[in-house]
């Protein structure tokens, strides 16, 4: 705990900046350069991210940690996504339960490294960065007031 102690909040606002930063041109490099067809759920999951980056972006220039108000709706929403993904990859919500109706199967595992490290899996990795990142940030928040 004293690492989190020395955080600053611009540290913070980095860390969010960095990980949706990598989590966006990590999608965008599975989908434009390997040329994986995204599913519906990965869709949605980019939806949550891509604002995000823009979002801490500003919150970095301006060393605003207000930028929670708006970018935390779209952290959990995107959390909750990637879990109900990660449920359906893993096969323990029925294939029945998923929005893909056309095109790529939301079950469909592009890659699998280790037997576990999956795309959906590495959002899951992503938003929960956030989340925990964001919890922290709110926190010093707090603690200043």
């Amino acid at each position: 705990m004293p690492i989190i102690k020395k955080l600053k909040i611009d540290h913070l606002l980095f860390i969010l900046l960095f990980i949706s930063f990598v989590a966006t041109t990590g999608s965008l490099f599975f989908s434009e350069v390997m040329e994986f067809t995204p599913c519906s759920l990965c869709w949605y999951q980019r939806i949550a991210m891509y604002p995000l980056v823009l979002i801490f972006a500003v919150a970095f220039w301006f060393n605003d940690s207000s930028c929670l108000r708006y970018a935390n709706p779209f952290i959990y929403i995107g959390f909750i996504i990637s879990v109900y993904h990660n449920l359906l990859v893993h096969g323990i919500v029925p294939e029945s339960a998923s929005p893909c109706v056309q095109g790529v199967s939301c079950a469909t595992t592009w890659i699998n490294l280790f037997g576990f490290i999956t795309i959906p899996f590495l959002s899951l990795i992503a938003f929960i960065l956030l989340l925990i990142t964001s919890i922290i940030l709110n926190k010093k928040n707090k603690d200043i007031s």
